[in-house]
């Protein structure tokens, strides 16, 4: 789509046509979706005798279904393979570039956001060249075929007709099928790849929200067996930004107890805000010097320590 050749004239431009049997030709292999706006660009193509970039929003945002969708299907497997690949190699190669050269001059705070920026602007880029030719190329499409009907059927133009209809036009199964893929895409990132992104992070919010609050459980119990009370009024909160300490003589779910301590997990970001609002509970036993441990947490994310036995 990014090769079109821009030399005068068009390429496979049919002079002997006139300019209405033009215009029909057009209209068949367009069909009636976006007929108007198509027809306006083939009319400033032929006029001005060469192809020049113009803008096409369905390109920017959705080329490979829009492809599918104006039947390009061959096209839209070979821009799906190599496209994505040729996007993907430029990422890779850029992102491993700025790793040596700049990334140790970003706070580690804005890394991951750099990284993501970089991919971004690539992948912006690519898909600005692909909207700005995406009506040369459409053009182009056109004239071959009508090219290919001009040589087959010089006088049958049912014959025409039928082809360019065939050819050309629209697909709404295409259009349907572009977008299946692309939710079936998410779907495997969402399912497949995101876990392994987000089970590590997991890991430390819980790590660091079982540390925080296991450290302020153990001053807790030192001045509960000194004092013979919980200390709710005591400054031995030790919360962090992700998590959030409370010291109560009562606990929910807790149905005895005379002191608790009871860890919050917050301000959790994507793609691990599913932990928001869980909760760590250590609770002291009356009649004894023991504490438990409960959690909101599932088997899976739960210190083994806080598991029912």
């Amino acid at each position: 789509m990014l090769f079109i050749e821009t030399d005068s004239p068009p390429p496979f431009y049919q002079d002997q046509l006139t300019a209405a049997k033009r215009k029909q030709l057009d209209k068949w292999f367009i069909g009636h979706r976006s007929q108007h706006y198509y027809l306006k660009r083939f009319k400033q193509f032929d006029e001005q005798g060469y192809l020049s970039p113009k803008w096409h929003w369905a390109a920017f945002f959705v080329t490979f279904p829009w492809l599918l969708y104006r039947k390009r299907y061959m096209d839209a497997i070979v821009y799906s393979v190599a496209g994505w690949s040729f996007i993907q190699l430029n990422v890779a190669l850029v992102l491993v570039a700025f790793e040596f050269v700049a990334m140790s001059y970003i706070p580690d705070a804005y890394q991951m956001a750099t990284r993501i920026g970089i991919a971004a602007v690539i992948w912006l880029f690519w898909s600005s060249m692909v909207a700005r030719w995406t009506d040369a190329y459409y053009y182009r499409m056109a004239r071959r075929e009508i090219a290919d009907v001009v040589e087959d059927y010089q006088r049958d133009e049912n014959a025409q007709k039928a082809h360019l209809q065939r050819e050309g036009g629209v697909s709404l199964f295409g259009l349907g099928l572009g977008f299946g893929l692309f939710a079936f895409a998410l779907m495997v990132i969402k399912v497949q790849f995101l876990p392994i992104i987000a089970k590590p992070k997991a890991n430390e919010v819980v790590f660091d929200a079982y540390d925080t609050i296991k450290t302020t459980q153990n001053r807790v119990a030192l001045l509960y067996q000194q004092t013979g009370q919980c200390p709710t009024n005591s400054s031995l909160n030790t919360a962090t930004e992700q998590v959030n300490i409370d010291i109560d003589t009562t606990a929910a779910g807790v149905a005895e107890t005379d002191c608790a301590v009871i860890a919050t997990i917050q301000n959790i970001k994507f793609p691990i805000r599913y932990l928001n609002d869980q909760t760590l509970v250590f609770y002291h036993v009356p009649d004894s010097d023991s504490w438990n441990c409960m959690t909101s947490l599932n088997k899976r994310q739960a210190p083994q320590s806080c598991l029912p036995e």
